[in-house]
């Protein structure tokens, strides 16, 4: 179990977040991720809980995944998108169950994630199909 961690004015200093060592999320149908863990799996289990900080680079984009337990999102800066749409700061999702999504930024963003099981990717890493569509390609 990894110690006790504290990160003050998260919601208030932008600086805050810029402090942090992020590491890139080298995992199958994500592109332009880095993640802060606070713990994971490796904490809790093969299906265990896991939350951390998560940082989407300008256009990165996360293939479709199913949610086995519940997920959290609150963004924290930029803009993340997703099937329901843009969400800026401040924004909390509750995904439940069953759910599934792809996610993506065309700004870059950062939040804040909870997850209660790990995700199953919806599709073959490597569909671009998969891949969550810039809300200009929406129309």
């Amino acid at each position: 179990m990894r110690g006790a961690q504290l990160i003050r004015n998260i919601l208030t200093d932008p600086d805050a977040l810029k402090i942090l060592p992020f590491e890139t999320f080298n995992r199958p149908g994500r592109e332009g991720v880095e993640i802060h863990p606070f713990y994971d799996t490796s904490d809790t289990g093969p299906v265990g809980p896991a939350a951390a900080l998560v940082r989407y680079q300008p256009g990165a984009r996360v293939q479709r995944h199913i949610h086995p337990g519940y997920e959290l999102i609150l963004v924290l800066e930029g803009e993340l998108m997703n099937d329901s749409g843009r969400h800026g700061p401040g924004t909390l999702e509750i995904c439940p169950p069953g759910s599934s999504h792809a996610l993506g930024s065309e700004t870059g963003c950062t939040f804040l994630v909870v997850w209660e099981q790990p995700v199953r990717l919806a599709e073959p890493a490597g569909d671009p199909t998969a891949l969550v569509q810039s809300v200009s390609d929406e129309a």
